[in-house]
């Protein structure tokens, strides 16, 4: 228990840092929040192939895209209207709800949680020699 405790903190870690570096490239800039976002996002995504490893890639996609779209919603509620830093928004964006998601964004979800997972996959056997 205690050593998926630390290997949790671990990818949570890595994953925030580099969901960070993710958004300065993309759009220049990033706010300290999104590294806990970013790293809570990754870990879960991450945590479905180890629960459900036989899970077919397109359905622990879609499954990732509702758990990263549900924490971006309710952040972004949190973050942004209740709080009011205006970390992202989307209101400018089709189909967007509140501003703090959008549709074009969600379908980017679905493609980039691939890469989540096969990153989780790689960092689990890198450094705690998980299959």
């Amino acid at each position: 228990m205690k050593n998926n405790i630390i290997k949790s903190i671990i990818l949570f870690i890595i994953f925030g840092f580099i969901y960070c570096c993710i958004e300065i490239a993309w759009r220049g800039y990033t706010h300290p929040s999104m590294f806990i976002v970013g790293g809570l996002c990754c870990l879960l995504v991450g945590l479905i192939n180890e629960i459900t490893p036989k899970m077919p890639m397109w359905l622990q996609c879609l499954l990732s895209t509702i758990i990263i779209v549900a924490i971006e919603f309710l952040s972004g509620c949190i973050l942004n209207i209740w709080l009011g830093l205006g970390v992202w928004n989307y209101s400018n964006m089709p189909y967007n709800i509140l501003g703090q998601i959008c549709l074009p964004f969600s379908i980017a979800w679905f493609f980039l949680s691939y890469i989540a997972i096969k990153l989780d996959d790689y960092l689990r056997k890198l450094l705690f020699n998980e299959d």
